[in-house]
């Protein structure tokens, strides 16, 4: 019997953002030049086989410093950005540090110190005990910033002094999700400051719009990442908002669900902005010892941004 027909049709962009790209060069050329091991403070991005290809190579990772036996060894900071105590700490250590936080990220920590420079009490938008969110709440003393995870919490939000307000977000989050948030403390709060840009990166932004114009053609979609990847997860979150319901996350562990298949005839895959391509291929190519494929890339538009790598490293 000949196999079954599936459309497959392939979200773009998807996959590595320029912030994730940076930080996996960084820890590349960290090992190059300072020999291994290296140690890395938390998961460098959010992505098992990023991790494992990159422990293969020298890389040790550890989630505190005081972890590190030894302290002559360089320690890269993750892409999600470190509370200001990190670095700290390295210095009273004497160790050498290279931060690999993505440079959308350190805007995000600018801003508020910037708010908090000119006496406004911040609010972050976004999911508690996220590294990055994490980080950005440990750049500002604790009773300077607050956080705020949902329409509830903006709904509840007491003032506790005479700051005005400001608020920034988690950039790994769904522009619907910070949408309700966002219009729930202008309801209640006229004179909060906005960013002076978007928060929510630009990899993130693309790679929602991508999985939207793409949803309500499927009957299936797979996002391709890690459970622990933010970005991934608000993706699965897009795809059931925007007319694909039966839209789920497919990780490490996942096994593709064959049965679920033979009822679709157009599916959707798309990536977390920390998931290698290779994962996609050897998904697509599983999908391919099963049914008759055909392939349609769907791009809503092109990325071509490159951020630097430290100096130090070149």
């Amino acid at each position: 019997m000949k196999n079954k027909k599936l459309k497959i049709l392939l979200a773009s962009p998807r996959g590595f953002c320029a912030g994730v790209d940076r930080a996996i060069e960084i820890v590349k050329k960290s090992i190059t030049k300072y020999g291994s091991p290296v140690y890395v403070r938390h998961e460098i991005v959010h992505n098992k086989y990023v991790v494992d290809s990159l422990k293969k190579i020298g890389a040790i990772f550890v989630e505190e410093l005081s972890e590190i036996k030894d302290k002559t060894r360089p320690v890269i900071f993750s892409a999600h950005g470190v509370a200001k105590s990190v670095p700290k700490e390295a210095k009273n250590l004497k160790m050498t540090y290279i931060d690999a936080t993505c440079p959308l990220v350190s805007k995000v920590h600018r801003e508020a110190e910037n708010h908090h420079k000119n006496g406004l009490q911040v609010l972050l938008i976004g999911h508690e005990d996220h590294p990055e969110v994490i980080g950005t709440m440990g750049q500002l003393p604790e009773d300077s910033i607050d956080l705020i995870q949902n329409v509830e919490d903006a709904e509840k939000y007491k003032k506790k002094n005479n700051k005005k307000l400001a608020y920034i977000t988690q950039t790994t989050l769904s522009v619907e999700d910070t949408r309700d948030i966002i219009n729930k403390l202008k309801e209640r709060f006229i004179d909060i400051q906005d960013p002076k840009k978007e928060d929510i990166c630009y990899a993130t932004t693309n790679r929602q719009q991508a999985i939207k114009n793409i949803a309500s053609k499927c009957d299936m979609i797979f996002v391709i990442g890690s459970r622990n990847s933010s970005n991934s997860l608000r993706l699965v979150e897009v795809a059931k908002n925007n007319g694909c319901v039966n839209s789920e996350l497919f990780h490490s562990d996942s096994e593709i669900p064959f049965n679920k298949l033979k009822t679709c005839n157009t599916i959707g895959i798309s990536s977390g902005a920390s998931a290698p391509e290779i994962l996609v291929k050897n998904f697509i190519d599983a999908l391919k010892k099963k049914f008759e494929i055909e392939i349609n890339e769907i791009e809503v538009t092109k990325e071509n941004i490159v951020f630097k790598i430290p100096n130090k490293l070149n």
